[in-house]
């Protein structure tokens, strides 16, 4: 979803100015870098600055000053991989810094390294000196974070707060929305959905959030009535298409579901798991032909999707190749071994090649396993991770504006 799709990557444009010691020094020695640094640094002139700081840090190698502003003058830049180093270093050396904790938090949450980015924020929300507004932001940094990496339950409530401060804020209310949905609290996201369309009458992420809670709560008319609505308010917003096409197909739907995908991969041609439903779907209805080089791709693309090489073993096993068939059978049986349709299509082509003690196992792993259902739209859209990272949200990583 379009807010989906801008998040983990930019929380706001000012990166916070470190206090400095700018009285009047002498200019002998490499006193004078550090002037020098100070007023490029003042004067926007950042590569200059970081010239002029890297100088006085060869004489002043424990100036946490230093460091810090070599972490902003690469922030400023962009750089906010290298940023760290520098604000880490200026941290041990002085970690009641003004602004440095922020700006070290503010590095890391840009980079996606989201764990650490929590470490340094949630100290500052504890801070009872700080202004409202900072309340606000922390609230804001904390909540995304935890979003990122998928701990929605943990998000729900600083983005609560964020959403309460700010009434006229979309974006917060997608967000929670989004938050609420991954914690499970479908009320909450048909609550925040109203409280969308107050702000914006035709928004399609607003649908398709209402549509993933209707999903998830098995109102499976309920949510197609949603995307479709999604779709009407906007046709090229990514995974839309995708998301009514996979609601169909979960519901057996397959020539309603294969427009959708189509459409889904109009507006995103590399779209690998419209490629491969889309191939599913082809399968299903018997046109086996048009479904490989859509498998084919989509492995291509993402290697990771066991349906597709499933569906691709089932396409090579009926044209007689029965090598690549088992080989990419065991992929799918690999890449998700609690489903019990792999092993049931596995345990039959092992039959019918004749090799019947392996049939045999595989038809007892039938038995051992029970995956419940088909995968919500949840799950396929919003992927969790588990390292500390930013996850990878459907599209691109979302942003704060």
């Amino acid at each position: 979803m379009r807010f989906a799709l801008r998040c983990l990557m930019i929380v706001s444009t000012a990166v916070v100015f470190l206090a400095c010691n700018c009285r009047g020094q002498s200019r002998s020695g490499r006193d004078s870098d550090r002037e020098n640094a100070i007023a490029a640094e003042q004067a926007g002139q950042f590569a200059d600055a970081e010239k002029w700081w890297l100088a006085y840090l060869k004489t002043h190698s424990t100036s946490a000053e230093a460091n810090a502003h070599l972490g902003l003058v690469e922030a400023h830049q962009g750089r906010y991989k290298d940023a760290v180093p520098y604000y880490r270093r200026a941290l041990v050396l002085d970690p009641k810094m003004p602004g440095l904790r922020l700006n070290l938090g503010l590095s890391l949450f840009k980079t996606g390294e989201l764990k650490g980015a929590i470490e340094m924020f949630s100290p500052l929300l504890k801070d009872k000196s700080i202004s409202p507004s900072e309340i606000q932001r922390m609230n804001v940094l904390i909540g995304m974070s935890y979003y990122g990496l998928g701990e929605y339950s943990t998000a729900v409530p600083f983005l609560r707060a964020s959403a309460a401060s700010d009434p006229q804020s979309l974006w917060l209310r997608l967000a929670l929305a989004q938050s609420c949905l991954g914690a499970k609290q479908y009320q909450c996201v048909l609550d925040v959905y109203h409280e969308i369309l107050d702000l914006n009458a035709e928004s399609a992420e607003a649908d398709m959030l209402a549509g993933e809670a209707l999903d998830e709560m098995k109102d499976h008319a309920g949510a197609i009535q949603q995307f479709e609505a999604a779709v009407k308010a906007d046709p090229k917003l990514p995974n839309v298409h995708f998301g009514l096409g996979y609601i169909r197909w979960t519901q057996n739907q397959f020539e309603q579901a294969a427009p959708e995908f189509q459409a889904e991969l109009q507006n995103i041609p590399d779209h690998p798991q419209a490629l491969t439903y889309l191939g599913d779907v082809d399968i299903k209805l018997g046109d086996e032909a048009s479904a490989r080089p859509l498998l084919e791709k989509a492995i291509a693309i993402d290697p990771h999707i066991a349906l597709a090489h499933l569906d691709l073993g089932i396409v090579y096993a009926d044209a007689g190749r029965t090598d690549d068939a088992l080989q990419q059978m065991k992929v799918a049986e690999r890449l998700d071994p609690g489903d019990q349709n792999i092993h049931w299509r596995l345990a039959r082509f092992l039959k019918s090649i004749g090799r019947i003690q392996e049939a045999k196992i595989e038809f007892e792993r039938v038995q051992a396993v029970q995956k419940a259902s088909d995968e919500s739209l949840f799950d396929k859209l919003h992927p969790r991770q588990a390292d500390g990272k930013a996850g990878k949200p459907s599209s691109q990583p979302l942003q704060i504006p």
